[in-house]
């Protein structure tokens, strides 16, 4: 042991053999510089990469063991790979996520320490400009606005898992028994928000490689998000079924009516039935959906199984001997 404070960094990473060394780089950059005075730990959660990222992790590790790894037996999502990998880090703060892709500027790291250093319980970097097309940065921020406005818990808008967190808050997340744990949820669920920081950045765009995080993905972690915290969409629905309902019987009261005092005027009414049966149904498969995402969450809740199956652990063993 040094006896310096040490702070935990965590990087998912998927099928990124380009992009594992110069992650691996910039980290050891800091603390050979402005974070020396700090020991670190370098994990990185690797989700059973197809390509040789794996071999490129073992080849980082073999010459640092500040470098830590992770495979995971299968792909598990970005979220359960953190999380898992957040149960093995042992530093006094923790960077909960830190792409290796380093969309999420490593250079305000220290900053994120410094402001640690000041007392802040949890330091959260808000993303007020992102490196995208203009479709997907109006969707993220709907989606992200929406996220705030319909949990019950204050949830910063614009902000992921490029947080620093202080060891009391990576206790009390470590408590969560979550099946598919929506982090930025969990961690503004903990609370401490009078001891909480924003530091504000721009998202950078990827130099090398593409997002693995795919359109299905998103939607799959979007709709998480939405129910993780929240279940006014289910009462949005329960209240939505009861005007649809009256509105039904009073559109048949006045049909009703027309029928009886004026019937010449009256029309035969398919194509009315037909909008109505069409609208109706849709309307039925869209509650029924959504209910189908809550039962299935509580599905996978209950069955208890692990977050993550570990395939192996590259370097843990090399701790004592760490430079």
């Amino acid at each position: 042991m040094t006896g310096k404070k040490r702070i935990s960094i965590i990087s998912p990473c998927f099928n990124e053999q380009e992009n594992i060394a110069a992650c691996h780089a910039a980290v050891s950059e800091l603390f050979a510089g402005p974070l020396a005075a700090y020991d670190y730990e370098h994990i990185f959660a690797d989700n059973a990469s197809t390509d040789a990222s794996v071999a490129e992790l073992r080849r980082v590790a073999l010459g640092d063991c500040h470098v830590k790894a992770i495979v995971n037996a299968r792909n598990y999502g970005p979220f359960r790979s953190t999380f898992n990998a957040l149960g093995s880090a042992t530093g006094d703060a923790v960077l909960v996520m830190l792409p290796v892709d380093l969309q999420d500027p490593p250079e305000l790291i220290p900053v994120f320490v410094r402001k640690w250093e000041e007392g802040a319980k949890i330091v959260y970097g808000q993303r007020m400009e992102r490196a995208e097309g203009w479709l997907m940065r109006q969707v993220r921020k709907t989606y992200y606005r929406a996220v705030s406005c319909l949990a019950g818990i204050d949830i910063p808008t614009d902000t992921a898992e490029f947080q620093l967190l202080d060891r009391q808050v990576v206790e009390a997340l470590l408590r969560f028994n979550d099946h598919y744990p929506y982090i930025r949820g969990m961690i503004a669920n903990v609370g401490f928000r009078d001891r909480a920081v924003m530091v504000p950045y721009r998202w950078q765009g990827r130099a090398r490689g593409v997002s693995k995080n795919k359109f299905f993905n998103l939607v799959d972690q979007g709709l998480n998000g939405i129910i993780a915290f929240t279940n006014v969409p289910m009462r949005i629905s329960t209240a939505l079924g009861f005007f649809l309902a009256v509105g039904s019987i009073a559109y048949s009261v006045i049909q009703l009516g027309i029928n009886l005092l004026v019937y010449d005027a009256a029309p035969p009414g398919i194509a009315t039935l037909i909008v109505a049966l069409f609208f109706f149904s849709g309307v039925q498969l869209l509650f029924i959906g959504l209910l189908g995402e809550y039962v299935s969450s509580i599905h996978f809740q209950v069955r208890q199984g692990p977050i993550v199956v570990e395939q192996e652990r590259i370097n843990f063993d090399c701790e004592e001997n760490a430079p």
